[in-house]
């Protein structure tokens, strides 16, 4: 196999085919995301002397929901693929959008104003293209319920047992990403494309998302307490992961209005 046909084999192919992850583009994307959160930190978030707290959390959602607005849009065959709006080119597209905000907010001592404006601007019209193409709003009612009982244990836990503040934000985003993923694949039959995730499912059904990830929230906040001293750039992976659990979460439930139809 030379370079072409494992590019196409392992990457390529399944951003269009939706076949899903594979051992060894998880452990690339897994890689690319690690420097890309080193290097961002390291060489726009600290040059610009950007604060990583709520207010860069606010400044970056509406991106990250204009991105994940737009993946389901293709999914949902308004829009034509292409790389840049399939994953993993979302993110980079997401990035490239929000980077000029970001450094004119910073400039023009507007921060974040700018920025969430932007975000909003875009998120607004793929969202706009959402609602006049909805074929039914029950997945999305299903998965803000389960997203609703899930919130109130982790407030309950969070109010016995509490932790860093900036990372109840990643929480809440993955609850809600579990509760999208539970009722895309238990009540609509949508199959799981992550590797590990995928045999879990197959295994024990679609509820065991909520042991499996609470779990690596927990080794993940453990391990980022104790190998990141600093608090900023602590955050700072705090605000990756908090992406990373929100861009599905957005996603899936758009992504079910669109395909599925109300009986």
């Amino acid at each position: 196999m030379d370079v072409h046909q494992f590019l196409w084999e392992y990457f390529i192919r399944p951003m269009y085919t939706r076949e899903g992850y594979n051992p060894i583009n998880t452990v690339v994307y897994a890689l690319i995301f690690g420097f890309a959160v080193i290097y961002t930190y390291k060489y726009v978030i600290k040059p610009l002397k950007i604060k990583v707290d709520e207010r860069l959390f606010l400044a970056v959602t509406p991106m990250v929901i204009f991105g994940s607005t737009v993946r389901a849009l293709v999914d949902g065959g308004i829009l034509k693929p292409n790389p840049w709006i399939l994953t993993p080119g979302i993110f980079f597209t997401a990035f490239f959008l929000i980077l000029p905000a970001l450094f004119l907010d910073v400039k023009l001592k507007l921060y974040p104003k700018l920025t969430i404006a932007w975000g909003t601007l875009l998120a607004g019209y793929a969202n706009y293209l959402l609602i006049i193409n909805a074929k039914c709003w029950k997945p999305y009612e299903l998965t803000l319920l389960h997203t609703l009982v899930s919130f109130v244990v982790v407030f309950a836990f969070y109010k016995v047992r509490p932790f860093e503040r900036l990372y109840l934000y990643p929480v809440l985003a993955h609850y809600f990403d579990i509760a999208s993923t539970v009722v895309a694949i238990h009540f609509y039959s949508y199959m799981e494309v992550h590797w590990v995730e995928r045999h879990l499912v197959n295994a024990f059904g679609a509820y065991a998302y909520y042991p499996w990830i609470t779990v690596i929230l927990f080794l993940v906040y453990y391990i980022l307490r104790n190998m990141v001293p600093d608090g900023d750039e602590r955050n700072y992976w705090y605000l990756a992961i908090y992406i990373l659990g929100l861009g599905p979460a957005i996603r899936d439930p758009a992504q079910m209005v669109l395909q599925i139809a109300c009986q």
